[in-house]
């Protein structure tokens, strides 16, 4: 007889993969038109397949689980992110050993080791340090993070990739689906986004309650809390201290600083409470997990990503929530998507004289009331026109800035480009991608005189 201890026999590989071969190989009255059940539909799903995880938190050691015991065999996952040891009780790919590791690096290995077939390439690094084209080569998108200013960046990106037909109808083949999952506490949400069809996350960007801010008089005169005397070290000790010198939240020297200052003002008015863990939650805005949360939301969404890719059900229309705060409760709320929306639309309009130059372009984006996009970047089908920085990059693209855009554009009176560059959002200065309508005044009128003339 075996002993309690001893750890059952791995399942064989037919035995781990039955349940999903069965799922597979089945039609239904719930399938999507395209799905063509067939027993090596799995194999195809692993060998095709290329799915982006964002993120390898909580929710992001999840997915990847989630994803690679679903068949997915190629995958990748970018995170900026190191290990802390405030990690280690939900974040159940890391160990003691790897604090100070590399997210990313860690969470990929520790799943190639469990499942076997399945390859991770990690990125340790910014989402914004990679160029566009990198997301390009993914079929689905599965974002597990807990920041609104990153899942809007990867939504314009996702949304960028969408083209439009000449009466402003959406391609399909165009579309870049994501899945979106996101947990605080007991609840949390999983909703699929596929752009020109579902509301894209600027869509509903309302969804999201704005963040607490304080007001700087309490946080000068009358500290109440542990987060006021954080937040008055954060935003008003550190600019007097360290002059023109940015904060870094992801610097650790950084935050001990900002930690060991908020202690001093919370003894000052004897306030308890500020601990490091805290200061890294209040200045970092991080939100409260669950483990058991982050299971159920990263379940539904690894579900929707297969469901996306074989075809095999309908997907969920289109925002999922759970509430796991008084029993438990799961709604889906489908709503619908802006035909206007600056993001997941066919772009915002930009009429140019065929002399401005891109130059002239980059000042106007500034100055644009829907866009107010400063240090912009510009690309076009794939080809950068100029580039902020690396400054590799900046020197090669430099020449352009004093070239016409319809000489740069090839002498096409309407084309579509994209400008990467700081917008406000919710408040705050963030990366955003912006999709340009460009248009020629009269390019279009004049070329068709010359049709008529030469018919």
């Amino acid at each position: 007889m075996a002993s309690p201890d001893t750890e059952p026999p791995a399942p064989t590989e037919p035995e781990r993969w039955r349940d999903l071969d069965m799922l597979l190989s089945r039609p239904g009255n719930l399938v999507e038109a395209s799905f063509d059940p067939s027993p090596g539909l799995r194999d195809l799903l692993g060998s095709i397949a290329e799915v982006l995880v964002v993120g390898a938190g909580g929710l992001g050691c999840e997915l990847l689980k989630d994803l690679a015991l679903s068949g997915f065999k190629k995958l990748h996952v970018i995170d900026m992110d190191t290990i802390d040891v405030s990690n280690l009780n939900r974040q159940f790919l890391f160990r003691v050993q790897d604090v100070g590791k590399s997210k990313a690096e860690v969470a990929a290995k520790r799943v190639m080791e469990r499942v076997s077939g399945v390859n991770i390439v990690p990125h340790f690094c910014r989402i914004e340090d990679k160029e566009i084209e990198f997301y390009s080569q993914f079929h689905i998108i599965v974002l597990g993070l807990d920041s609104i200013e990153a899942r809007s960046y990867i939504n314009s990106v996702a949304c960028g990739f969408l083209e439009y037909d000449s009466n402003d109808n959406p391609i399909p083949e165009t579309a870049k689906p994501m899945v979106d999952g996101g947990t605080e506490g007991f609840k949390g949400h999983a909703r699929v986004i596929i752009p020109g069809t579902t509301p894209c996350f600027e869509c509903n960007i309302w969804l999201f309650p704005p963040q607490v801010k304080f007001p700087l008089c309490t946080l000068a005169e009358t500290p109440r809390t542990a987060a006021h005397c954080i937040e008055y070290a954060h935003l008003i000790k550190w600019d007097e201290v360290h002059p023109g010198k940015p904060f870094d939240a992801d610097d650790a020297e950084h935050m001990q600083w900002i930690y060991s200052e908020a202690l001093k003002r919370a003894e000052l008015f004897g306030i308890s409470g500020v601990t490091y863990s805290l200061t890294q939650g209040v200045v970092k805005n991080i939100i409260p997990a669950i483990a058991s949360t982050n299971a159920i939301i990263s379940a539904a969404c690894a579900l929707e990503a297969f469901k996306l890719f074989s075809g095999c059900s309908k997907s969920v229309s289109n925002y999922l929530t759970y509430n796991g705060l008084e029993g438990t409760h799961i709604k889906v709320t489908e709503f619908v998507r802006d035909k206007d929306c600056l993001v997941c639309g066919p772009g915002t309009l930009v009429e140019l004289d065929t002399s401005t130059t891109l130059s002239e372009l980059i000042k106007m984006l500034e100055e644009h009331p829907k866009l107010l996009m400063s240090k912009a970047s510009v690309t076009h089908e794939g080809n950068n026109l100029y580039m902020q920085s690396p400054e590799v990059l900046e020197q090669m693209t430099r020449p352009n800035l004093n070239v016409p855009m319809f000489e740069l554009l090839k002498g096409v009176p309407y084309t579509t480009v994209h400008a990467t560059g700081i917008a406000e959002n919710n408040g705050k200065k963030v990366s955003s991608l912006r999709k340009l309508r460009v248009a020629f005044k009269g390019v279009e009128e004049a070329s068709k005189m010359d049709m008529t003339a030469n018919s």
